[in-house]
């Protein structure tokens, strides 16, 4: 929440203390993606989307989605390698209705044909959405180095060219295709089903009987691919691929491809390994990597998604994010990785160790608190297609038995010959020497084998003396004993025990939950962060550095559930932890510590300064980030974008950082919460302890920051700007209507709009229209300002950003009628349902203290606004509710309209000079005579930085790559108001008050 901005579906429409509580289905088939038929890639994920779209008892396509939002709830489904997950949660009440819609789904759904296209444009427009995503890129990469044949090498997603031009072309009905592969998969015994709900066992046990009973068995066995072993036993795997990535990133990942471990869900050896090899601390491959500035982060292991963990194999995965200077030194850094691992060859599986993984493990099982119903369930029933009855709500969860021979056997897996390396580097685009393309992604890369040099030398390696097992974790909670209250009475909502010029402490003892944790938030209030972009580029450098400083210490602490986290907001810094609350303190501590005594050297500067030069650059090319920091440029008085910061970090000097945390420590304002299973004297000893420590004076009332929103033009005003990646066809739009200052009731007024039109939004340009795979409608607060947007995300390829503005107008005109339509009952089940929602029971603590945080952090501390809400819910007419949306809409004639738009690039990396493989997506073969495939010759990054001087530019700022590029609107007519400066659009523009009592 770095501009102020809070977006009202997130933060007001759950939670109170109440009974009520939503209800929730999933139901997992055990057959997905790798049943895909050959000559239909997708086949698997498009049927998803298709069974969606009505049933013979209930035939309209959108019965089901105008149901469940209309009832408060939502729905979704994905497909995975070997299941699929349908899921969605709904007011208790309706809970019986929702099951019946959705049961037909499996029963008879209608899978129409004219659907097929519109469903099929669907499908492409969530693959274009993802293509600039290089977690998708490398695992397409990656399945492309499978065996011939294997399902691992299939291509997933779908698009337009696997689900509707290539079958065209080779004869094949994808719609027939569609009804035999329901027919074969969707069948009763591959179903899991798992419901969670207030009624009765005996009652729900009825239900289900009832509902569900119809849904066909095809009496055939379910897909099985367990015969078809080492996938990745192949040349193309044990090779170096560099690879140039969408994100500006340095990247090492090392993959090892193992049999599938399935079986012993009960040892867990790849946890267990993972944690040893991800570690942080002292000993660990992280911290003798950071000793060199040659990383930043590691991460270990595998996802246990369907990719990474099936039937047919187990990933394990190392992936290293490299600085520039380890990019030099890759050799090396491998080096570092493979003497660990023989280290733990050596030492062999360490009981301690793993018991020490496993008590972390039981604590968390024993002390969990409830997670959101419709996550629960969707969890559950995909572990009751994997773990005996027994175990569904353990399996995936406990460490059951520590058995070293298997973890040996998979740390024997594990070595320098039988790995997979990838390097993804934006260098390489410089280097000219990627000049292979994977065929779904268009992914350059280059591919060749190791040098034997390399591989000689990890042959009969001798580990640093610097690699050791982590010592003993001293942040694993022991005491879990409940304590006694020292405060009296217990209040509802948190207290003010101290109350002063420099300080403000809000305290709530848990009362509810009774689990030993508790929750700690400190606002560090200081004055002028957001004058200067300058200022704000520091802040980043110093809360960034703070991390890595504290990384070591507090990693440990971390794995035993202690978590802390850094928000960096306009007004001052927020430090938030949570965890057990035994060992919490401490940990508080140890960052108070690190920001009292912040240092920095010359050299760990410079490594964080082109880390976040690099984030920058990453958050420019989003155009979803990028058409919100070019609306918030615009609506607050000061806001500073992503393109400001990075056009001015190359002049910061560590001098400059240091004078900045001087000055940011010297006078503040602190503000803090402390919620859960501690006391109030804990709680005023964590407030002194921060202000002694940090020293810090008195900040007058006069200083403290204000943010303040510029009150838009009544009229249409339109930004138009270019994508900032050249390669990316998505373009986004976000029409903003401003509705003026907030209070209580006009917030409900707005959330109850968006609501209302969440489902019509979706289905008319979503579903319908068919603009882009992603819409969506929100209700915003930004600095005590209202407002409500549509965004849309589509291809520029397919439309462009005027047209999707046309269409979101039109829209805006059908809903008016669907508002002008709605009678009294409809409008009261409506209001009902937000109702409904509001009085929903926290599931957790962590909901409760987020609720009361945001009002300290805002400084309203309206602690019964759920309650205060309800009762304006329940005040609400019919003839306000339009009223409200009729006068902020361009139709009302008084709408302060902005209109955002990124446009995305018209030209497809197809076009690009860089040629694609052939059909099969193998690597090319180079003849080295030729000289085209530097890769195949040239592994030192050093010789090939130096071969090209382009790379000494890689990190310079032009202003081309910083600076905005707005874009002409010949096609919007000059009544409307067109924005290619900023500054002087804001010129004289209304300032609303910095009220706090909404």
């Amino acid at each position: 929440m770095e501009d102020g901005e809070e977006n009202e579906e997130n933060k007001n429409c759950k939670k109170t203390p109440a009974s009520e509580k939503l209800a929730a289905a999933a139901l997992c088939i055990g057959t997905g993606s790798f049943s895909d038929p050959p000559d239909v890639p997708g086949l698997a994920h498009f049927l998803e989307h298709m069974v969606f779209m009505g049933s013979e008892k209930y035939p309209d396509e959108n019965a089901f989605d105008a149901f469940i939002k209309k009832h408060g709830g939502n729905s979704n489904a994905f497909t995975d390698c070997e299941r699929t997950i349908f899921y969605f949660d709904v007011q208790k009440k309706y809970f019986r209705n929702a099951l019946d819609i959705f049961a037909q789904f499996f029963i008879s759904p209608l899978m129409k044909k004219d659907a097929v296209d519109r469903e099929i444009k669907a499908v492409d427009s969530e693959y274009e959405m993802n293509l600039p995503s290089d977690t998708a890129r490398k695992q397409q990469l990656l399945g492309n180095m499978a065996k011939d044949g294997h399902p691992m090498g299939k291509f997933f997603w779908g698009n337009v060219q696997s689900l509707k031009t290539t079958p065209e072309e080779l004869g094949v009905d994808t719609y027939g295709r569609l009804r035999e592969f329901h027919k074969r998969m969707y069948s009763a015994h591959y179903m899991t089903l798992a419901v969670q709900s207030k009624e009765t066992l005996d009652d729900l046990e009825e239900w289900i009987t009832e509902i569900f009973s119809d849904v066909p068995n095809n009496t055939q066995q379910r897909p099985d691919f367990t015969n078809l072993k080492e996938p990745f036993d192949t040349e193309e795997f044990y090779k170096l691929y560099k690879v140039v990535p969408v994100k500006n990133m340095d990247q090492l990942e090392i993959t090892w491809s193992l049999p599938c471990l399935q079986q012993h869900y009960k040892v867990k050896p790849l946890p267990y390994l993972g944690w040893l090899l991800g570690h942080e601390g002292k000993g660990s491959i992280l911290s003798y990597l950071k000793k060199r500035l040659w990383a930043m982060s590691i991460n270990s292991g595998n996802d246990e998604s369907g990719f990474e963990y099936n039937t047919t194999w187990s990933s394990f995965v190392i992936t290293v994010c490299l600085t520039d200077e380890g990019f030099l030194h890759i050799y090396e850094v491998l080096t570092a990785v493979f003497e660990y691992i023989e280290m733990l060859r050596r030492v062999g599986p360490q009981e301690r160790v793993y018991k020490e993984i496993q008590t972390i493990a039981s604590n968390e099982f024993r002390w969990q608190e409830q997670s959101e119903p419709v996550d629960y369930v969707e969890n559950l029933c995909e572990s009751m297609q994997l773990y005996p009855p027994e175990e569904y709500l353990t399996g995936d969860r406990l460490l059951f038995e520590y058995d070293e021979n298997v973890i040996s056997d998979c740390l024997s897996r594990i070595r320098p010959s039988n790995c997979s390396i990838m390097i993804l580097s934006k260098k390489y685009k410089d280097m000219e020497i990627c000049n292979l393309k994977e065929k779904w992604f268009q992914s350059p890369y280059c591919v060749s084998d190791l040098d034997d040099s390399w591989t000689k030398s990890w042959e009969n390696l001798e580990p640093s003396a610097e690699f050791h097992i982590p010592e003993e974790n001293v942040y694993i909670a022991t005491d879990f004993n409940l304590k006694e209250p020292d405060l009296h009475p217990l209040l509802k909502f948190p207290v003010a025990i101290l109350d002063s010029s420099q300080s403000r402490l809000w305290y709530k003892k848990d009362d509810k939950f009774l689990v030993p944790k508790a929750y700690i938030a400190f606002h560090l209030i200081a004055p002028a962060i957001n004058v200067t972009p300058e200022r704000m580029v520091m802040f980043d450098l110093f809360a960034c550095t703070l991390a890595q400083n504290l990384s070591e210490v507090t990693y440990a602490a971390d794995v035993a559930q202690l978590s802390y986290s850094f928000q960096l907001l306009e007004t001052g810094l927020v430090i938030t932890l949570r965890g057990f609350n035994h060992k919490l303190p401490n940990l508080f501590h140890a960052i108070v510590d690190h920001i009292a005594d912040f240092t920095v050297s010359e050299d760990l500067f410079l490594t964080m300064k082109q880390q976040i030069t690099k984030s920058y650059y990453n958050k420019c090319i989003d155009p979803t980030d990028l058409v919100r920091d070019v609306r918030l440029s615009i609506i607050n008085q000061v806001y500073w974008r992503t393109t400001d910061k990075r056009a001015c970090i190359g002049h910061i000097t560590r001098d400059m950082l240091m004078h900045f945390v001087h000055e940011f420590k010297k006078k503040l304002f602190v503000e803090g919460l402390v919620h859960g299973n501690i006391t109030a004297r804990e709680a005023l000893l964590l407030e002194e302890y921060l202000c002694s420590k940090l020293k810090c004076s008195v900040l007058p009332k006069n200083q403290h920051p204000q943010k303040r929103v510029l009150q838009l033009p009544e009229s249409q005003s339109y930004c138009r700007v270019k994508g900032f990646n050249p390669e990316d066809i998505n373009s986004v739009v976000t029409n903003y209507y401003q509705c003026g200052a907030a209070n209580i009731r006009r917030a409900c007024l707005n959330e109850l709009l968006m609501m209302k039109m969440e489902e019509p939004c979706f289905d008319i340009l979503r579903t319908r229209e068919q603009l882009g795979y992603s819409v969506f409608c929100t209700s915003q607060k930004n600095n005590n300002t209202l407002a409500m947007s549509v965004t849309v995300c589509t291809q520029a390829t397919k439309f462009s950003v005027s047209k999707v503005d046309e269409h979101i107008e039109k829209f805006l005109v059908e809903f008016e009628d669907i508002l002008d339509r709605m009678t009294q009952q409809e409008f009261e089940t409506h209001v009902n349902a937000l109702v409904t929602l509001k009085r929903c029971e926290d599931s957790h603590m962590g909901e409760e203290v987020h609720r009361h945080w945001t009002q300290i952090e805002l400084q309203t501390y309206i602690f019964d606004r759920l309650e205060k809400e309800i009762l304006e819910l329940e005040n609400l007419t019919l003839v306000e509710f339009r009223e409200w949306f009729h006068q902020h809409v361009p139709s009302g004639g008084r709408a302060r309209k902005l209109s955002v738009q990124v446009v995305g690039s018209t030209i497809t990396s197809e076009t690009s000079e860089v040629k694609p493989d052939d059909c099969d997506s193998k690597p090319m073969e180079i003849d080295p005579a030729s000289g085209q495939n530097a890769c195949l010759f040239t592994l030192d990054p050093l010789v090939e930085l130096q071969r090209n001087s382009r790379t000494e530019q890689i990190n310079c700022q032009s202003s081309s790559e910083t600076d905005l590029q707005f874009l002409p609107m010949p096609d919007i007519d000059d009544q409307k108001t067109k924005i290619a400066n900023i500054p002087v659009f804001k010129e004289g523009l209304m300032v609303y008050p910095a009220s706090k009592n909404s």
